[in-house]
């Protein structure tokens, strides 16, 4: 029989009975993120990038425990409002049920503000691509810090997973305050980022912010429709660019781009990906080279047009 713990101990930390083994709770997490990594952006050397990737992965798991306790979602749901207005502060009483002194107690208690997990999860997501990426081959043979301990928790990213529409929303939100597209950018990029299904669309969305006229887009639904239309000339425009720069067989590799946009990934199994490459045989030595570097194209293609692209 596994026991679930009460909110204090998952706020404050525990000894499990079973293992004796000492939990930390919540508020220790977020204490040593403050301390340790006020500046994400800042890590540098390898040992750091492990030591948050194992801290905020920590902090990733209680968090998703404590959002199942009413009283967690309380303490998120104050930080909205005016703790100094009284007209919020009573609806907010009247809405979820608390006391003065269950308010007095939450506002002793520091949250990570929103905008401070956006640039963790943003770091979070930075590290488990550079690990993919650089710490393969001779990356790795160089390194001296063992990562097998680390598990990223892109399961838990996922489940808050903040959707296309809604950065769209944003973009229209934040222009009507700000009306300069410097700051829109900086601020999308921070939530796109953050993001693990939409990273690659980052340059999407800042290209179609740069592009657009946002101010003529009356509301949020126009955003999203302009939005969706720019993806699709723009795919269109790659495809084409795509396949005169690496000389493919335009039938075949629209056929290919089309299917891999509708199963949301390129794939190099079967003869598809073959069938699109230059007429080159296969024992030349650039074959396989080629190869590769059109896969890793077609790969980086479909993760930032599909779900939003249209037909070629």
């Amino acid at each position: 029989m596994v026991l679930e713990k009460s909110y204090k101990e998952y706020l404050e930390g525990f000894t499990d009975i079973a293992t004796g083994e000492a939990r930390r709770g919540y508020l220790e997490v977020v204490k040593e993120l403050n301390e340790k990594f006020p500046n994400p952006g800042e890590i540098v050397k390898e040992k750091d990038k492990k030591e948050f990737a194992k801290l905020f992965g920590e902090y990733l798991r209680v968090e998703n425990i404590l959002q199942n306790y009413d009283e967690f979602n309380h303490l998120k749901a104050i930080q909205s409002i005016d703790i100094n207005n009284p007209e919020a502060i009573e609806e907010f009483k009247k809405t979820h049920f608390v006391t003065d002194e269950d308010i007095a107690a939450m506002q002793k208690i520091d949250l990570l503000k929103d905008r401070t997990v956006q640039d963790y999860r943003s770091t979070y997501n930075d590290l488990r691509d550079w690990l993919r990426r650089e710490k393969k081959g001779k990356e790795s043979e160089d390194s001296t810090i063992d990562w097998d301990d680390v598990v990223f928790e892109v399961d838990l990213l996922k489940s808050q997973e903040i959707n296309l529409d809604y950065i769209l929303e944003l973009i229209f939100e934040n222009n009507k305050k700000t009306k300069d597209k410097d700051t829109l950018i900086t601020e999308i990029r921070r939530v796109i980022r953050a993001s693990v299904g939409n990273r690659a669309k980052e340059s999407l969305v800042v290209d179609f912010i740069n592009e657009t006229d946002l101010d003529t887009l009356q509301d949020k639904a126009n955003v999203i429709d302009s939005f969706f239309g720019y993806a699709q000339r723009k795919q269109k425009a790659e495809a084409s660019e795509l396949i005169t720069e690496e000389n493919l067989n335009e039938e075949e590799a629209k056929r290919y781009i089309t299917a891999s946009l509708k199963r949301e990934y390129a794939s190099e199994n079967g003869t598809e990906l073959n069938a699109l490459l230059p007429k080159m045989s296969p024992l030349n030595p650039e074959y396989l080279t080629k190869k590769q570097i059109v896969l890793q194209k077609l790969i980086l293609f479909v993760e930032k047009f599909k779900g939003v692209g249209g037909k070629l």
